[in-house]
């Protein structure tokens, strides 16, 4: 989503970078960049008047002019004006300190995402070893009580069994006592949309409100809508008083304005981000990270915790000790596969891998993708345990065979266990390095750096 935006800033950073000496007027030329590049990315014009101007103020100051490295101090001052811009100087977490049940309401425009956003923040909450209740109060969309308790099924979590007819005030009043006398320590309520604010709208939701008594009101805003969410959720704050926004699809290609603006026109701030369609795609929102990745920095902090949540522990032990004793094969590299799947997609991950970002786009495609990844999957699924353990023994019928049970041909299967070998060699030689440089050598993280060894050697497709 960041792309154009990050592409922009450093190459403002990289003159800035490159002055020995700062003097107001090359602070000015580069703010006058970094005001353009904010612009384009859709963040709302005052928000960036004034952004550009706190930068101004504190980059033409003594401390900084008269610096060894002026250019890297204005570089940090932009740096943490965006954190402070996007509320890193306030406390997002939920508040679910009050005596249970604790209400969430969520509430937004249709089509921001709210009953998929509310299934993926009860699976949050479940994370943190909360019981939560989640309660489909749009009487009004067609299947939407449908939806969300069809995602509670997915989810495993409990759906308050509301009816079309009913009124969604009745509703959520009663989801709330059977809460409380079915041992429910939290209450999400999914309430209805329009395409565009309207009193009907709201007088309902200034009802519910009143009726539940929620402890937040969580605006959920699409950020592929840019400046428009950011009107929207204004709108909600007028007349509900939010107390934090839910930013759904920011894995998406829009601008990004929304994310960087919303906090500063509302004051309330972003807690969370959905980051995809799977129903565990939610994560809370760390300002300080998200500069990091804006400004080519990496996110190793948000790796690594999803590392930690997603590997099994002991499978990568177990692979690593493989490794380590260069017996690492197919099955192995199969399950490595699994394990990092779990991550999310590799161009997200490598977005978090400081400079590897960049990297990214210069390779222009030739990074491994979702679809040469299965098509790897596929193959190695096609070979017997046998095969797997020992690629040597795979002879010609046997190559005719797994091309034919995997949908590929001889020649892929032939180039993936020539690129395997090869990187087996590379493997050897990484595991003499001993096992604290081993793991520097493959990103530092074990249950990522099996790939990153292979990633080069064993994804030849598409090329």
């Amino acid at each position: 989503m960041f792309d154009n935006l990050s592409d922009k800033l450093e190459s403002v950073f990289k003159k800035l970078r490159g002055q020995g000496v700062m003097t107001e007027d090359n602070i000015k030329d580069a703010l006058r960049e970094v005001r353009l590049a904010l612009l384009e990315a859709d963040v709302n014009f005052k928000v960036v008047k004034d952004f550009v101007e706190n930068v101004r103020l504190k980059a033409v100051g003594t401390e900084v002019m008269q610096s060894l490295a002026p250019g890297q101090q204005v570089v940090r001052i932009v740096h943490d004006e965006l954190i402070s811009l996007m509320g890193g100087d306030q406390d997002n977490n939920l508040d679910l300190a009050a005596k249970p049940p604790v209400v969430l309401m969520l509430v937004g425009l249709q089509g921001a995402g709210k009953t998929t956003t509310c299934g993926k923040l009860g699976s949050w909450l479940r994370k943190q070893k909360r019981r939560p209740l989640l309660v489909p109060a749009d009487v009004y969309r067609p299947a939407a009580i449908e939806q969300l308790k069809t995602v509670g099924r997915q989810l495993n979590i409990d759906v308050f069994d509301s009816q079309t007819g009913q009124e969604p005030v009745d509703i959520c009043s009663a989801a709330v006592r059977f809460a409380e006398l079915n041992g429910f320590d939290t209450v999400l309520l999914d309430t209805a949309g329009r395409h565009q604010i309207d009193d009907f709208l709201m007088n309902e939701l200034e009802r519910i409100k009143a009726a539940a008594q929620p402890r937040e009101i969580l605006f959920v805003a699409d950020a592929m809508t840019g400046q428009e969410a950011v009107t929207v959720a204004g709108g909600f704050n007028d007349r509900l008083g939010i107390t934090g926004v839910i930013l759904s699809k920011l894995d998406g290609d829009a601008k990004g304005g929304a994310a960087l603006s919303i906090k500063a026109v509302t004051g309330a701030p972003v807690k969370f981000v959905g980051l995809g369609e799977k129903l565990d795609a939610l994560e809370v929102f760390h300002p300080d990270r998200l500069v990091s990745r804006i400004l080519g920095m990496g996110d190793v902090l948000t790796l690594v915790e999803k590392a930690q949540s997603a590997l099994d522990e002991k499978e990568t032990a177990r692979l690593t000790q493989k490794l380590k004793k260069n017996q690492f094969d197919l099955e192995d590299f199969l399950a490595q596969l699994q394990q990092i799947k779990k991550l999310g997609s590799l161009e997200s991950i490598m977005g978090m891998i400081p400079g590897m970002g960049k990297m990214v786009k210069q390779m222009q495609g030739a990074q491994p993708s979702e679809k040469e990844m299965k098509r790897i999957e596929a193959i190695i699924r096609s070979m017997t345990p046998a095969e797997r353990a020992d690629h040597g023994i795979i002879n010609g019928s046997r190559r005719l065979r797994i091309a034919k049970g995997s949908g590929t041909t001889v020649q892929e299967i032939n180039l993936l266990l020539k690129r395997f070998t090869e990187a087996q060699k590379m493997m050897k030689q990484l595991t003499k390095l001993g096992p604290k440089n081993l793991m520097k050598g493959m990103g530092g993280l074990p249950g990522l750096g099996n790939l990153g060894g292979l990633g080069k050697g064993l994804f030849p497709f598409g090329r």
